[in-house]
């Protein structure tokens, strides 16, 4: 007699229920650390710390008159710091900011003034020439991929060298003349160097620029398709190109948005002094630069905004005057900026660190 096996059905259970798991994009991390994950919010926490420090350090900073300059001195760095920003956000960088600003200052001066023509053909002719050197360091990085800072630092040597020795040989001197009595004068220092009363206090106008500039700015980086390209050529140019974002064209009109920047600060200088002294210029372009690595822009590219370098400015604008309100020796002004921005480097990185950390 044959013995048949009965298999005896399977007996299965559902696993013991475990945590559940979660990737990166989904899971819920701390209020703080997704506050600390903003590149803005470090220099906004550092801004304040200066402020408080001179506020108690420097009576005289208390006084409205002197919070009216220090936003002044804040905005004229400001206003160059927000498109250097958006241009290493794009991962790139401009060493001949600095310069550019004086090469349009004195565009405008000397042809207004050596032609008698009004002193608008001078500013419409200056606009022309920081747009076209933003038009050429740009081509010549995307055409050649040299990196932008040894583009950028020949077009500074260049600006450098021609300023000096384009004004000497039209006016003779190293300052170009006083253009304050030609025509139109009036009504482009209006536009560009005035000033209005708020509670008795004289604001100039620049506060207002620099931060209409940094409100478009900031709609343009996170509203606009725009602003989607400059964050994807900052991040790996060729996967931005392989998707079809115009690696090209984006780059260019970066360096052309710096060129824009430098023509307003110059035509500011211009018509707040009347005059330009054209050795002027050189060191500010790391001044912008450090306001916007402050202000929470990677090195690197691809990340950062347009908020946090209107602090990495406000930041540069308080010690700078905080110093001299204080009745320090200004000399100490760029040993502070150095350790500000080295602070600011580091925070950053532990900042970014901490709020990635699972």
């Amino acid at each position: 007699m044959g013995m048949t096996q009965h298999a005896e059905p399977a007996v299965t259970t559902p696993p013991a229920p475990g945590p559940k798991e979660t990737d990166g994009r989904t899971a819920q991390r701390p209020l703080a650390l997704r506050l600390l994950a903003r590149p803005d919010i470090g220099v906004f926490l550092g801004a304040m710390a200066v402020w408080v420090f001179f506020l108690i350090t420097a009576p005289p900073v208390r006084d409205g008159s002197s919070m009216a300059n220090i936003l002044y001195q804040s905005s004229t760095i400001g206003i160059m710091a927000l498109p250097v920003a958006l241009l290493m956000i794009g991962g790139e960088f401009d060493l001949s900011s600095g310069v550019a600003v004086i090469t349009s200052a004195l565009t405008a001066s000397m042809l207004a003034y050596q032609l008698t023509l009004n002193v608008w053909a001078g500013v419409i002719a200056a606009l022309v020439v920081s747009l076209a050197i933003g038009f050429l360091n740009g081509w010549l990085v995307v055409k050649t991929g040299l990196p932008s800072f040894l583009i950028t630092l020949g077009t500074f040597l260049i600006l450098q060298g021609v300023n000096l020795a384009v004004t000497k040989l039209v006016t003779g001197n190293v300052a170009t003349d006083d253009i304050s009595t030609m025509d139109g004068f009036a009504g482009a220092k209006k536009v560009f160097a005035s000033s209005f009363e708020i509670g008795g206090v004289q604001v100039k106008i620049t506060i207002v620029y620099w931060l209409v500039f940094a409100a478009i700015a900031t709609w343009v980086l996170l509203r606009t398709k725009y602003g989607n390209w400059i964050f994807a050529v900052g991040g790996n140019k060729d996967s931005a190109r392989a998707v079809g974002v115009p690696v090209t064209f984006t780059k260019i009109s970066l360096f052309m948005l710096v060129g824009f920047g430098a023509w307003f600060v110059g035509m500011h200088n211009l018509f707040s002094f009347n005059t330009v002294q054209s050795g002027e210029g050189v060191g500010q372009e790391l001044i912008y630069i450090s306001a916007a690595v402050i202000g929470g822009c990677l090195l690197t590219g691809g990340a950062g905004s347009a908020i946090g370098p209107v602090f990495g400015a406000f930041m540069f604008g308080m010690v700078q005057q905080g110093i001299v309100y204080a009745g320090w020796n200004p000399d100490w002004f760029k040993a502070f900026l150095g350790v500000m921005l080295l602070g600011a480097v580091l925070i950053n990185l532990w900042v970014s660190r901490t709020a990635t950390r699972r």
